[in-house]
């Protein structure tokens, strides 16, 4: 993994000028900090040991920055902010003593031995990420950008130590640039593929000049929500369909301020007898007539002055209004305040769009009109059900973070090699843990139904059907479980003590 010579050595996929004091203790190196809990935010590439490149693709750069600035500003609004805690607090389940997230190798064929090594490097990975503690902002952060980065730290000479520190990137800076090499074919003279080229691209603004680093895949750990936009050219978050609706329900909330700003007071409206007075000499009649009824003058005990008490808001303004001679003279009348003020049926139409386009039920949306009650499974909404199947989605997408770590970890650790992986992945389960009532509740009536079928069926069991028929199509065991199960029934009888004959 690292190369050296006299002036620069490559680790880890990337290039780093030695320091010239040789007698400094080797140290790791990074243009991200450690995390700063106080959320301070992360420093720059200033001042780091990373060379220069230039960037030939800004462009790209900045539409994957603003689209995740875009993501960031909507996930901000309350009725999205919402449906956002619903989601997650389903998705991440934290406890003080057990871990949210385990590794199941259940159905992964290789040694014991091997297995609990590779457990333990998921637990230290685990630690690495602190997930049990801050697995809530990991998620969101992922959930909300549609991808998250972490800088992948190994130490000079140590390599085989593997990885040792795990530091997240500003999802906003940094982007992933894939090129396709192609060449002509000598026979048809057609363009063909001849590999392609990965790396990433970290960019940030140092002053006024733009400071870019390049990083090799191997030492960046990439997950993304795996939705591409209309095109398939680059990643979109989770709520890049639920922009729009939010965009029309600000504007309705915004319209419907204003429209009771200026229609909820009662306005006058004066009709001012001017006669038949030139157009000039009417309008100064009018504005003197205006002047007497709305200037308020007070006396201000602290000054001792007099002062004009004017707070006129234009939109909550009366209405005057010149009349000429036959008219019906001056008047005053009432212009009524709007009558359907309390009409919010369109608001509540854009919050319920907001909901379906995040796959958030809209009973969630309302606790006091929607209160969540415990029951059967048969009176949770359908709605409730697809949720829970989006949420195993979005753990079964997430679980690429731990995965694509301790890939790379076991591999430096020579635990497996790149194949052993290979063939290891495909039954590799990451279980997360489950605090949702209603799938335990699911669970539970299952089995009860399943149990009562067996009560009924025992009287056949056989005569026509044999025990394992019953194991496998009533109960659902798969073939290991069947074996595993006769063997525990069969040392159960083993251990029970014989019983004594009774005398007689």
């Amino acid at each position: 993994m690292a190369e050296q010579n006299n002036r620069v050595f490559r680790l880890f996929g990337f290039e780093i000028n030695r320091v010239n004091n040789t007698d400094q203790d080797p140290k790791v190196k990074s243009i991200v900090p450690p995390a700063d809990e106080s959320g301070e935010g992360y420093l720059t590439a200033s001042g780091s040991h990373f060379g220069q490149y230039v960037n030939l693709d800004g462009i790209q750069a900045n539409n994957v920055s603003a689209l995740v600035q875009q993501y960031r500003v909507a996930a901000s609004e309350p009725e999205v902010d919402d449906a956002i805690e619903n989601i997650i607090t389903e998705a991440i389940s934290t406890s003080e003593n057990d871990k949210s997230v385990e590794l199941i190798l259940d159905d992964v064929d290789t040694s014991e031995s091997i297995k609990k090594k590779i457990l333990e490097e998921f637990d230290y990975i685990y630690r690495l990420l602190n997930f049990n503690e801050y697995g809530y902002d990991i998620f969101k952060r992922w959930y909300v950008d549609g991808r998250i980065y972490h800088h992948l730290l190994v130490k000079e000479g140590q390599e085989k130590r593997g990885i040792i520190d795990i530091r997240p990137i500003d999802a906003a800076k940094m982007y992933k640039h894939r090129r396709v090499k192609e060449k002509i074919d000598p026979k048809t003279g057609a363009k063909i593929v001849d590999g392609v080229e990965e790396y990433f691209v970290y960019q940030d603004m140092v002053g006024n000049m733009q400071s870019t680093v390049k990083f090799t895949p191997d030492s960046i750990s990439y997950v993304t929500s795996g939705l591409l936009n209309e095109d398939r050219k680059y990643v979109v978050s989770y709520l890049h369909k639920a922009l729009k609706p939010i965009n029309q329900l600000r504007m309705m909330e915004d319209s419907l301020v204003i429209y009771r700003l200026a229609r909820a007071p009662e306005r006058r409206i004066f009709y001012i007898d001017v006669g038949n007075l030139p157009r000039g000499k009417a309008e100064e009649y009018m504005k003197d007539i205006m002047s007497r009824y709305r200037n308020k003058i007070v006396y201000d005990a602290e000054t001792g002055n007099l002062k004009d008490d004017r707070k006129h808001m234009s939109m909550l303004e009366d209405f005057w209004l010149p009349r000429r001679e036959g008219g019906r003279g001056t008047e005053i009348s009432t212009l009524p305040g709007g009558e359907n003020l309390g009409q919010i049926d369109d608001i509540l139409y854009f919050q319920r769009r907001v909901y379906n386009a995040l796959n958030v039920p809209v009973t969630r949306m309302s606790a006091e009109e929607n209160p969540f009650q415990f029951g059967r499974t048969t009176e949770v909404s359908r709605e409730e059900i697809q949720f829970q199947k989006f949420i195993d989605r979005l753990r079964s997408r997430f679980s690429q973070l731990f995965l694509g770590i301790l890939k790379k970890h076991l591999i430096l650790k020579n635990i497996i090699t790149e194949q052993d992986w290979n063939d290891f992945y495909p039954y590799m389960r990451v279980d997360y843990a489950r605090d949702n009532y209603f799938t335990e509740l699911k669970e539970a009536e299952i089995l009860r139904e399943r149990m009562q079928t067996m009560e009924v069926m025992r009287d056949y069991i056989g005569t026509y059907f044999s025990r394992e028929w019953a194991m496998r199509n009533v109960l659902r065991m798969n073939d290991e479980d069947i074996n595993t199960e006769i063997k525990r029934l069969e040392k159960e009888q083993e251990q029970q003590p014989e019983q004594p004959d009774e005398e007689e």
